[in-house]
């Protein structure tokens, strides 16, 4: 019988603080039964061994990340939702740091729960995008170059490759006004 107040979304979110926290070493069944109180063979009652609860967090992590940017481009267009979009990218993927790293792959072929989390982040990019009047192959292209900017400024500031004099909050905004001056012009290159 499940421990009382213990389900799978509580044990998934658990994980994925645990995942999160610094000095995090690599997710184990031991130290998530260890910090819920629990055996770990009592754990598959509620998830399907370690790749079901590495599945269950990232597509926890899609939907949170999806969430959070559609919170942060409500009422705004254009420049002002790419900024927005991308600090709120960079904070959630900051505060996330053992989560972020399951959002950025593909959903897997035939995975509906993955694709419809897949799709909660994509969707509002998307539709940041028709703003610029971007659509279809256009906005696949700047969908990309948006994700390769992004992605690309976090990897690089996580692996502390940006120890340099400047600070990174200027860097970081002038990446993002750039991207955002990029779309200007976007669907006429």
């Amino acid at each position: 019988m499940p421990r009382a107040g213990l389900t799978p979304a509580i044990v998934i979110e658990r994980a994925a603080a645990l995942l999160d926290a610094p000095h995090a070493g690599p997710l184990s069944f031991a130290a998530l039964a260890d910090d819920l109180g629990v055996r770990a063979p009592s754990l598959y009652k509620h998830i399907d061994g370690l790749a079901g609860l590495e599945r269950g967090i990232m597509l926890r992590a899609k939907t949170e990340l999806g969430h959070t940017l559609a919170r942060a481009t409500v009422g705004r267009s254009r420049g002002d939702a790419i900024r927005a979009m991308g600090h709120a990218y960079r904070d959630w993927a900051l505060a996330h740091p053992g989560q972020y790293p399951l959002t950025i792959t593909a959903p897997a072929t035939g995975d509906e729960e993955d694709e419809r989390a897949s799709a909660s982040v994509l969707e509002v990019v998307a539709g940041v995008l028709v703003g610029y009047g971007l659509e279809g192959d256009d906005a696949i292209d700047a969908i990309r170059f948006l994700r390769a900017s992004l992605h690309g400024f976090l990897s690089l500031e996580t692996s502390r490759a940006f120890e340099l004099p400047v600070d990174i909050e200027r860097s970081f905004a002038r990446a993002i006004d750039s991207v955002a001056g990029s779309l200007e012009t976007w669907g006429r290159g």
